[in-house]
């Protein structure tokens, strides 16, 4: 038997939203190892298996975890939620796998919270988005900053992720104010929060509302661009169709 490790997105948690292929590949191996919330979140539905778990900030520890299971000849599959390649696992593998070369590792993609996020909230990334990280854990606030000015410069759409914590707390409203500068206070915004999971709920509201609002570590957020709307209480970013349609361009 080959030695394998599998980096499974589970998309935003519940069995339902996962791709068939990621439930197919967690079936087939013998020990899925993972960040403790996300193993909780899928457990009851893969019965049997061995579940191996490290609390947050342990990740490099995971991961060569599931490269010494693997070594022992076991299938084995490192759980991210969402996309293993946003913000997951994926690169990090890759990164300590140079240690493991007799490892091999495949990705199995998931569904990411900007796509989950926006089925929830209408069609706010019908046109060119930009996912930014409101997290400095990793990433220097200043680079964070950049971006931020950057892609609401060119009026993009743009998807936060981890917007707030206990210790970042007013990171919302920093990241508002830089948007701000070149955005409207009116343009339409949306939240997300915990996405597929109980306690599923968004709003809308305008980029002035969304900078004093309370997010936290399970909210996802959407500004809009210049055209986005508001449709039937839905967030909708025009692709251009009707224009198109109306001035026979392509």
């Amino acid at each position: 038997m080959s030695k394998k490790i599998y980096v499974v997105g589970i998309g935003p948690g519940g069995y339902e939203q996962m791709t068939i292929r990621a439930a197919s590949v967690l079936e087939k191996c013998d020990i899925i190892v993972g960040y403790t919330v996300y193993v909780d979140l899928i457990a009851e539905h893969f019965p049997g298996k061995e579940m191996l778990t490290t609390p947050m900030r342990q990740e490099e520890k995971r991961c060569r975890m599931a490269f010494e299971e693997a070594g022992k000849d076991r299938q084995v599959a490192m759980i991210c939620s969402g996309d293993a390649g946003v913000y997951g696992m994926a690169g990090l593998i890759y990164e300590i796998g140079m240690d493991y070369p007799d490892v091999a590792v495949e990705i199995i993609s998931g569904v990411t919270a900007a796509l989950s996020g926006g089925a929830v909230l209408g069609a706010p990334l019908m046109h060119d988005f930009a996912v930014i990280s409101l997290s400095d854990l990793l990433t220097k606030w200043e680079l964070i900053e950049k971006r931020l000015a950057a892609a609401a410069a060119a009026d993009m759409v743009i998807c936060l992720y981890n917007p707030s914590s206990k210790k970042r707390k007013d990171y919302l409203n920093r990241a508002c104010r830089i948007i701000m500068r070149y955005a409207s206070p009116d343009t339409v915004c949306g939240v997300v929060r915990s996405i597929g999971r109980e306690g599923e709920k968004y709003q809308i509201m305008t980029l002035a509302e969304l900078a004093d609002y309370g997010a936290d570590m399970f909210t996802t957020v959407f500004i809009g661009n210049s055209t986005t709307r508001i449709i039937n209480g839905k967030m909708v970013t025009p692709r251009g169709y009707s224009h198109k349609q109306k001035t026979g361009q392509e």
